[in-house]
């Protein structure tokens, strides 16, 4: 299983398929299926939401290698914890949850060793940008220095549309903190583009 689950792989022949309306009854199926230990429907659960998974974790971490990691490991947690997820949910909620935990807690792990990333890359300095070109790559470049507080409340809500709620819920944290952080974010990311733009 654990090969199947190689972002390597993913990033080289898995392609997702969009999911509808229509494919929910077959997703359900699938979901089913791989409760029973079903390899063939998990990998194709896994090709349905690896890039959304795998975009919530590079944007949490901010780091591409650590987000393969999270993205792998996320899915392996998955697989061993199918059995816990009864459908209370959709399933791509459940598996972001299982994302975020995954990300939260490889961060609690090294903790030194995420400190000691920021300051190898605090001191390589970014590309200067010219004109409008690089404006979305300073918006994620803004993203990824926000501390890692605001940039978890950031992505979940701001740019996956969870509400406080959820994300405070997903991030074990209250309410209220969501709402801070978020106000957080914003004022820096506001303060960050505009230095950048002057």
């Amino acid at each position: 299983m654990a090969a199947l689950l190689t972002a390597r792989a993913a990033a080289a022949g898995c392609e997702a398929v969009p999911v509808t309306a229509e494919s929910t009854a077959e997703e359900n199926g699938r979901i089913r299926k791989a409760q029973t230990g079903d390899s063939a429907a998990f990998e194709a659960l896994y090709r349905i939401h690896v890039d959304k998974v795998y975009g919530l974790c590079l944007r949490m971490t901010g780091n591409v290698a650590e987000a393969e990691d999270c993205t792998q490991d996320a899915f392996i947690q998955a697989w061993s914890k199918l059995n816990n997820f009864r459908g209370e949910s959709a399933f791509s909620t459940w598996l972001h949850r299982v994302a975020v935990n995954t990300v939260l807690g490889r961060m609690r792990k090294s903790r030194r060793e995420q400190d000691r990333i920021r300051v190898v890359s605090d001191v390589v300095s970014a590309p200067e940008t010219i004109g409008d070109s690089g404006g979305l790559r300073d918006l994620e470049q803004a993203i990824d220095e926000l501390p890692s507080g605001a940039r978890h409340v950031f992505v979940l809500h701001a740019v996956y549309g969870y509400s406080h709620d959820e994300t405070s819920d997903m991030l074990g944290i209250a309410a209220g903190t969501s709402k801070a952080q978020l106000h957080r974010a914003r004022r820096l990311l506001a303060q960050q583009l505009k230095t950048e733009c002057a």
